[in-house]
């Protein structure tokens, strides 16, 4: 078996095809070779008539999937060309796409800890499943990164600036706040998932899901609308820090503190692509410049130190370079949006 067939299993029983990620090691981190994988198997059952729907799990008691395996990401862009990066991109962002426009049912269980890829995995999927176990979160301003893997669609379409929130901080949600954002669709209970699962067997998905969705438990970014929706509105990451401080509800301080331990190069390019996204419209276009963002950041100090310090070492004190939000010019920023000429990603078709 190789490391790919072992690392994503796939069956079918009835008329539904599964997809397991199996490194649960790992929380099922994904590699280049899972993706193909799935993707080989998305192709398979489009044309298999006696598949009527698709289920995405994950191995393990931890969650779905903690992300892309970043550690090999860093090894790229610290010792190699990034060509192995960004062909890794290249290949999850079609799939992401393709998960989006999938003519399928594609049924995702976010069960525990969904971040970064593992988000991209599901919350493009039509039939988006939260558990009270859920922790979603799109983290990668912590490492000196930038929300991918079609984040910035996401939460620039979630209400208010909630994604803004989101994506600046790198928050985890649980299973009320992600139906709240637009990352999940349905709840159920952890324990009704493996009932859920046999019944799809012999059923459509909407019966199925009639058998098990519960009202998801309280969440608590609702609470909080008041104070993020007028701090987020600030142009800059510098006003939108200000406004935190200066507003007074404890949590808006407490989220202050958090944005400045966060890559300021990160912020400030998260912020941008975000607002960017929102008037780019389709999924397509956001991913074909969430891939040149992705693929500048390889050329940085952040993305290394923040792998470094989040993941190599584990020392959790990252040396970002610039240190401030004022250290970094808004000419560094537009760098990331550059076109890359004839290696674009090119999912959206030309204007």
């Amino acid at each position: 078996m190789t490391g790919a067939e072992e690392h994503v299993l796939l069956h079918v029983d009835g008329r539904a095809a599964h997809i397991t990620l199996n490194r649960p090691k790992a929380i099922n981190a994904l590699s280049h070779a899972m993706v193909r994988r799935i993707d080989e198997a998305l192709t398979e059952w489009e044309h298999d008539p006696a598949v009527e729907t698709v289920v995405l799990t994950g191995a393990g008691e931890r969650g779905l999937c903690a992300g892309g395996d970043i550690r090999a990401v860093h090894d790229d862009a610290r010792d190699g060309d990034g060509s192995a990066a960004a062909a890794f991109w290249r290949d999850e962002y079609r799939l992401n796409a393709r998960i989006a426009r999938y003519p399928k049912p594609y049924v995702a269980l976010m069960d525990g800890i969904v971040m970064g890829g593992g988000v991209g995995l599901s919350a493009h999927g039509s039939v988006r499943i939260a558990t009270e176990r859920s922790r979603i979160a799109m983290p990668e301003t912590g490492i000196g990164f930038v929300p991918d893997v079609g984040g910035t669609y996401l939460l620039g379409r979630a209400p208010g600036e909630l994604g803004t929130h989101l994506a600046l901080t790198g928050g985890r949600i649980g299973a009320a706040d992600a139906v709240l954002c637009g990352l999940a669709d349905h709840c159920m209970p952890s324990g009704s998932i493996p009932a859920f699962v046999a019944d799809l067997a012999g059923l459509p998905v909407p019966e199925a899901l009639a058998r098990q969705v519960r009202q998801a438990p309280g969440g608590e970014l609702a609470g909080h609308r008041d104070w993020i929706d007028t701090c987020y509105a600030a142009d800059t990451v510098e006003e939108i820090v200000r406004r935190l401080l200066a507003h007074g509800d404890p949590a808006a301080k407490e989220t202050a503190d958090t944005l400045l331990t966060r890559s300021p190069t990160a912020l400030k390019v998260t912020l941008a692509a975000l607002r960017r996204a929102r008037r780019l419209g389709s999924l397509e276009r956001v991913l074909d410049q969430e891939y040149r963002v992705s693929c500048a950041a390889l050329t940085t100090h952040d993305l290394v130190e923040g792998i470094r310090a989040q993941v190599v070492d584990k020392d959790r004190t990252p040396h970002w370079s610039p240190a401030t939000l004022a250290g970094v010019a808004d000419t560094e920023v537009d760098r990331f949006f550059a076109p890359l000429g004839e290696r674009e990603l090119g999912l959206a078709p030309p204007v």
